[in-house]
């Protein structure tokens, strides 16, 4: 099945705004998670929103937001967030639609099962019709929100709310902002101690490291209104287990976590075939189960002995909190326990007699799960036999073993479910390779293959076309953009941070003669030369021996045999006979970033050329000056067109040397759009973080404070700015601005921080300043 975007273009045209460009940056990462199938419902959904008509920010969160989604659960719940977003239109503003498509992947990370996503979508949609004024608050704290309750906690917080604000519009906004006391008692009281999503990386590489082989597990909603999530179960090879666990009594949530996983995985290693239902009883059932439990337990004890003090933690702590009616289910949870402990001692000869049979059995036969319903219906029938009364079924469901599933997965009633139970991933990864010219001449591709491909060959250097005289890319037409980078952005009025709020695509300028950059260099030749002074004492020179030192690293030879001399003759020595040995060594790695927006242009007081030329020539003496010092720096640029495009621009990349082709880029750069600083700071910090140097400076060059398109309150972008800036330096990365805008003090301060900025009056002479500045910060 092959995807035609130029079928859905016409349609995203017309919507505006930058949807375009935004379907261009998400679907390379779309492709890599969906089939075929799954990216013509992603596409299908966007159609139908744009048809909807409430505005382009909706459309562009729905295509931002879908890959990161269909990564986390699955494809397959694409098209019902699609459907969901249209049954919410006719009763909340596009706004809150579009703050929903941006959430959703906090949901999909914090749920992790495309069930409980579903489950989500019909909540929100509960709550659009019963609690419309909380809708909002609540996306806006969704983050918070799973991090403290699980879906069932959080459905019932929301509807407490909806039902006991219903006529008081302002206590309902306050509630579900978590500003009310009420609603964070109700959050306090539905809070779960341990979250599955917290927890399920580690008991993927605990089960790995057991028994070497891959187990998927899932959450389930533990609610009142279902008690199966209470319970794990197994279903199509998948472990489900609930999406929270609270301590049991003195045992730890993340304790039980491992040992319910590890008994789920139990039975799907040691069952190798399963049990015919159709002519037993419920009761029956259970009766199997319980033998079964001990049967996969004893295997995996076999092999992995300190399983059984996590297990025979949860029976003995049983024996202290259980409180069976039934004296029936009492005998069932001591013989579980004996058959798990060899030496526990029983008094009851019921318990005794079951556990015995289990022994010799399982001497016999221990990999026949026959041999569980066996043992299962013998006790059975024994029960009856001694004229007790047989138990209820809710009575027998009760047996508290806390980590034992229900044994839905021993039995099956037709052979295909039991091909059927292997788990199956929803998307399929796209391969994607770097090969050479000869591999990519030689090998036979489909002309029909779009960018949905299983597999995708990469030829990283220039096919040129010599009846064209220049490259298939520049005859395409096409530049090539980076997948989508997601950051957060810091809300300083809710003091939270709005996660993936951010996208930055890096993308390319287009290419200048390098001549021009030469040309630069030798009219700034006065400033080059007294660059050369300071470039000279900056280089690292090595190690420096001082010699004719009290202390030091070696002797110095010559003047240890003049100090001996000396004591020869009677005369006091010279103490000083050591040499020092000093390093002089730089460990600094540097991202000049510079501010590319519109504003860049403009022609400032004081000199009469735009504001991107002088950029340009202060970028193209600091390249020169510390590429003669030898530090490892890079050169970008960003540019910002609202949240869901900044642009980010690599001029000169960390092992690059200052060759024609940096030069052509630098020559090439232009000023547009907006300036978004936090998203270009945190991008610049992630290249910076892959340098192996311990001293790392962000120098940011800019002509005025952070702005955008989307953004009215002037505080928004600046806080967000700031708290950037501090979240590096809490990595290690010193941050440093330079501006040219005179009316600076005003807000540059608060932003970098005090001595970490620099006004520049007089903007001809940024050239100048840039390499002195940089100089007096790193020497």
């Amino acid at each position: 099945m092959s995807i035609n975007l130029e079928d859905y273009r016409e349609c995203l045209d017309k919507a505006g705004g930058h949807v375009s460009e935004t379907l261009e940056a998400s679907y390379a990462e779309a492709s890599r998670v969906m089939s075929p199938r799954g990216l013509a419902n992603y596409l299908e959904g966007a159609r139908a929103l744009c048809e909807l008509g409430r505005g382009t920010d909706l459309v562009e969160s729905y295509l931002e937001s879908m890959p990161a989604v269909a990564r986390e659960v699955g494809e397959d719940v694409v098209p019902s967030i699609a459907s969901a977003a249209m049954k919410l239109a006719s009763m909340v503003s596009g706004a809150v639609i579009a703050l929903l498509m941006d959430s959703m992947p906090t949901a999909a990370r914090r749920l992790g099962d495309a069930g409980l996503v579903e489950d989500y979508l019909e909540l929100i949609h509960k709550l659009s019709a019963r609690a419309t004024r909380g809708l909002r608050p609540m996306l806006e704290h969704l983050d918070e929100l799973f991090s403290k309750l699980t879906l069932g906690g959080l459905r019932r917080w929301a509807m407490w709310g909806a039902e006991a604000h219903a006529r008081d519009f302002g206590a309902m906004k306050a509630y579900f902002a978590l500003e009310s006391a009420d609603s964070q008692a109700v959050l306090q009281k539905e809070r779960r101690g341990v979250l599955f999503v917290d927890n399920q990386r580690r008991l993927n590489m605990y089960l790995r490291a057991l028994w070497g082989r891959d187990f998927f597990l899932r959450p389930t909603s533990g609610d009142v209104e279902s008690r199966e999530g209470f319970r794990p179960f197994i279903q199509q090879g998948v472990i489900h287990l609930p999406d929270a666990y609270d301590d049991y009594d003195d045992i730890p949530g993340t304790q039980l976590y491992r040992a319910a996983a590890a008994h789920a995985a139990a039975h799907i290693v040691y069952t190798t075939e399963r049990i015919d239902p159709e002519e037993l009883t419920p009761s029956q059932k259970i009766f199997v189960g319980l033998f079964e439990d001990a049967r996969v337990e004893a295997l995996a004890l076999r092999e992995f002995p300190g399983l059984g003090a996590i297990w025979q933690g949860f029976h003995d702590k049983l024996v202290e909190m259980s409180c069976a009616t039934d004296p029936v289910v009492a005998r069932l949870e001591r013989a579980a326990r004996a058959m798990l402990e060899p030496d526990y001692p029983d008094d009851d000869p019921w318990v005794n007699e079951a556990v015995a049979a289990f022994r010799e059995a399982f001497a016999e036969r221990p990999q026949d799960p026959q041999m569980s319903r066996d043992l299962g219906l013998r006790l059975f029938d024994r029960v009856t036999e001694l004229g007790h009364e047989m138990p209820t079924i809710s009575m027998l469901e009760s047996m508290a073993i806390p980590y034992r599933d229900d044994n839905r997965y021993l039995f099956v009633s037709e052979e295909r479910d039991w091909f059927e139970s292997e788990y199956v991933p929803a998307s399929q990864q796209q391969v994607r390779k770097t090969v050479n010219l000869m591999e990519l001449v030689n090998e036979l591709d489909c002309e029909l293959a779009g960018d949905d491909a299983q597999e995708i060959w990469r030829y990283e250097g220039q096919f040129w076309l010599d009846q064209e005289a220049c490259t298939i890319n520049e005859l395409e037409g096409k530049e090539p953009v980076s997948e989508p980078f997601h950051y957060p952005e810091w809300d300083y009025q809710v003091q939270l941070h709005r996660p993936d709020w951010v996208s930055v695509i890096e993308r390319r300028q287009g290419k200048g003669d390098p001549e021009d950059i030469e040309r630069i260099l030798t009219d700034y030749k006065p400033v080059a030369s007294r660059l050369k002074h300071i470039i000279d004492a900056l280089q690292p020179q090595g190690v420096i021996r001082q010699r004719h030192q009290e202390d030091g690293d070696q002797i110095d030879i010559n003047a240890a045999v003049d100090a001996m001399v000396d004591l020869r003759m009677g005369h006091s020595p010279d103490p000083r006979v050591n040499v020092r040995l000093i390093r002089k060594t730089r460990d600094l790695a540097v991202v000049v970033l510079l501010d590319m927006s519109e504003s860049t242009n403009e022609t400032l007081p004081g000199t009469d050329r735009p504001v991107l030329d002088l950029t340009r020539e202060a970028a193209s003496l600091l390249s020169w000056a510390i590429d003669g010092i030898g530090d490892p720096f890079a050169v970008h640029g960003f540019a910002s067109d609202g949240r869901h495009d900044v642009q980010y621009y690599r001029y000169k990349d960390f092992g690059e040397g200052f060759n024609d082709k940096v030069k052509s880029r630098l020559a090439g750069m232009q000023g547009g759009l907006s300036t978004r600083m936090g998203g270009a700071l945190r991008h610049a910090a992630d290249h910076l973080k892959q340098q192996p140097q311990q001293k790392k400076l962000v120098l940011m060059v800019t002509d005025g404070e952070p702005s955008d398109i989307d953004i009215r309150d002037p505080q928004y972008l600046r806080q967000d700015t700031k708290k950037a800036v501090e979240e590096l330096g809490s990595e290690g990365i010193m941050t440093y601005c330079l501006t040219l805008d005179p009316e600076a003090d005003d807000y540059v301060s608060r932003i970098f921080g005090p001595n970490r900025y620099t006004i520049i009056d007089h903007v001809q002479k940024l050239p100048e300043k840039l390499p002195a500045l940089f100089a007096s910060l790193t020497s």
